[in-house]
């Protein structure tokens, strides 16, 4: 609302006199009134008798009211609805009436709605399905009223909310269905390392391997680093039908529990996996990296033959480097590769510690389901020493890639990370002064600054810091030119090593294997399929993080108010209460303000400073770990409430 009177006592003048409009974006509370936002992020109140014209998300124009002294706004014309064709769930009322729910956590409207003549189904209670929208108050002056175009699936479906978020993302929820495509590189020129004693490390039920490894020492002191890649554009026309179809998808969904290939499985789990003691075509690149565990400059990439010897599992070789558990290695080969790929790890982990970025690990969390899909347990999973071998190794191949693509193209599929914000740096500088720590705009748009903040955060206590200024970092972007990757600390960055389950890495294959052979490139990938895949990628990680949601919503109900205390990490502060992440499990929770006093005019909730204060004193603050109770769980909307005890 306006804090500088002169501005409100003339802006009411002015009302007075004559009708001012203003045009913004609608935002719906968790009451039934609302607010407009305008473009200069003013806010005028939109009482409740108006929020009936209009839901949350509607761009509209509206007149100002002034009504003894208070400023509020009447909604006159529609720009661009929120709502065009959407997901919901259907509810039966007044005498069996139709009516939609949109799945939308501020949006309760309860929609008029009526079945197309496609819906064959009879919808019931409860029934998912996708909407369109017929009528807007404010365009065609009636009631909002919706149309149902598609069933989606009935609520007693196991795995309902999973059919939900992949139809609401526009996501695949099988593998394609394609006759497989016979190789289309036969002439090709592929090199003989069916000799060299590849391996592979991977999870136990991992089927789609897409990368093998090989190392030598040489006598000087330096390693040779043979890093092979399966190579699915033998198989896959620049074009095809299967090639346009993975261009689609993006990539593999790996949803916990749910696997939906990119690739038909016959190729990703079969033809093109890097199986041990099949013979497989591959894409290799060799590499040295020097006694300074810097890669060297001679870098080089060609089109082989390879035969994987052995497939090592991540648990069980992390168990023998960290002497732990009684696996061991089955041959005195494999067991040298082991060793000497865990020593090339660990120094380029040290050298990119040092001189490039390394942020601290976190835990990863895997669900346990049934065949019902409930959740029978979460686990945690740490990154251990087999899972850093393979990480360093990918990483010193995307980070060769890109050097070649740089050099001999000057464009390619790249992953670029441009620090923080530029408008938001200064932000940033502020914050950090108020902590003790000096740093300077200038400083931060480079690379080098960067790293530098980072590892001063490293050093402090908590992530508070971190945690509040994270917010103002970008996003990695898919760029087809090289450009910095800000989060490695590193120039640039293209990734190739998992073309089974990326298409940026198909492009960046072919783009490789054209430098190999010399052919002409006629295809350049262009700013707007880059685009195209950022937005699938995105799309994929938003249903992931909803698919999550869910899962842990159906795994927490059965703890609603049976005192089970679970330790949380407050990670968000908002002027409604705080966000919690539970350590043992991962789920999100959220504890209303309400939860920790009850009178609503002595508790304030600043997200500015992460704090939450109480009569005036510092009650709560990020980071800070408390016990919780779960209280209750939507599993509709994921929605998880906890309570502070």
């Amino acid at each position: 609302m306006f804090r500088n009177n002169q501005i409100l006592t003339e802006l009411k003048e002015k009302i007075h006199s004559q009708k001012l409009r203003v045009e913004g974006f609608v935002r719906g509370t968790e009451k039934n009134f609302g607010f407009l936002e305008v473009n200069n992020k003013k806010k005028f109140f939109i009482p409740p008798i108006h929020m009936k014209k209009v839901m949350h998300g509607d761009k509209i124009i509206a007149i100002i009211h002034n009504y003894k002294n208070r400023l509020f706004i009447e909604p006159e014309k529609l720009i661009k609805p929120f709502l065009k064709n959407f997901i919901g769930y259907i509810q039966k009322k007044d005498n069996n009436k139709l009516f939609v729910i949109p799945k939308y956590p501020l949006l309760k409207y309860i929609i008029h709605c009526h079945p197309t003549n496609n819906i064959i189904q009879e919808l019931k209670q409860n029934d998912w399905v996708i909407a369109k929208m017929r009528y807007h108050p404010l365009k065609d002056k009636q009631k909002f009223y919706a149309d149902i175009i598609e069933y989606i699936t009935n609520d007693k479906d196991e795995f309902a909310q999973l059919l939900v978020t992949l139809r609401r993302y526009k996501l695949e929820h099988h593998e394609p269905k394609i006759i497989i495509e016979k190789m289309n590189d036969k002439n090709i020129k592929r090199i003989d390392l069916t000799n060299l004693h590849f391996i592979t490390i991977d999870n136990a039920k991992t089927e789609d391997m897409d990368d093998a490894l090989y190392i030598e020492k040489t006598k000087n002191g330096e390693f040779k680093l043979f890093i092979a890649i399966a190579d699915p554009t033998s198989y896959i026309q620049e074009g095809s039908e299967l090639d346009k179809i993975a261009m689609i998808r993006s990539c593999t969904n790996y949803l916990h529990g749910f696997n939906i290939p990119m690739l038909p499985r016959k190729l990703s789990d079969d033809l093109c996996s890097l199986q041990p003691n099949e013979c497989r075509q591959a894409l290799v690149c060799i590499t040295i990296i020097k006694k300074d565990k810097t890669i060297d400059s001679k870098i080089t990439f060609f089109n082989a033959w390879i035969k994987s010897k052995t497939k090592l599992i991540y648990d069980e070789v992390s168990d023998w480097l960290e002497n732990t558990g009684t696996w061991k290695p089955s041959n005195d080969i494999d067991k040298q590769q082991i060793l000497l790929l865990k020593e090339m790890a660990d120094n380029r982990f040290k050298w990119r510690k040092e001189n490039a970025l390394v942020f601290k690990d976190k835990p990863e969390y895997r669900f346990i389901l049934n065949e019902q899909g409930d959740v029978i347990n979460i686990i945690t999973k740490l990154r251990r020493s087999s899972n850093r071998i393979v990480e360093e190794a990918m990483i010193t191949a995307n980070l060769c890639a890109a050097s070649i693509l740089k050099e001999k193209l000057g464009f390619g599929i790249f992953s670029v990370h441009v620090g923080f914000e530029p408008l938001k740096i200064e932000q940033v500088v502020n914050i950090l002064k108020t902590y003790g720590i000096k740093t300077t705009v200038s400083s931060l748009l480079t690379i080098k600054g960067f790293r530098e903040l980072h590892n001063q955060l490293n050093t402090q206590p908590t992530q508070l810091l971190y945690n509040r200024i994270r917010s103002y970092q970008t996003i990695t972007r898919i760029k087809i030119k090289p450009g910095p990757h800000f989060g490695l600390g590193v120039d640039s960055y293209a990734t190739w090593t998992s073309p089974i389950r990326k298409y940026t890495d198909i492009i960046n294959h072919r783009l490789l294997k054209s430098i190999i052979t010399g052919k002409i490139i006629t295809n350049k990938p262009t700013e707007k399929l880059a685009k195209t895949l950022d937005e699938r990628r995105r799309a994929n990680r938003m249903a992931e993080k909803e698919v999550n949601n869910w899962l842990y919503a159906k795994f927490l109900k059965s703890f609603i108010n049976t005192n089970t205390k679970f330790l949380a990490e407050l990670i968000d502060v908002n002027k409604h209460g705080i966000k919690t992440r539970l350590i043992n499990n991962g789920a999100i929770t959220f504890i209303p303000s309400s939860f920790m006093h009850k009178i609503p005019n002595e508790i304030i909730c600043n997200s500015e400073t992460g704090c939450v204060l109480i009569k005036g004193k510092q009650v709560y603050q990020l980071n800070d770990i408390i016990d919780v109770i779960i209280v209750e769980v939507n599993t509709k909307t994921t929605n998880i409430i906890s309570r502070p005890v």
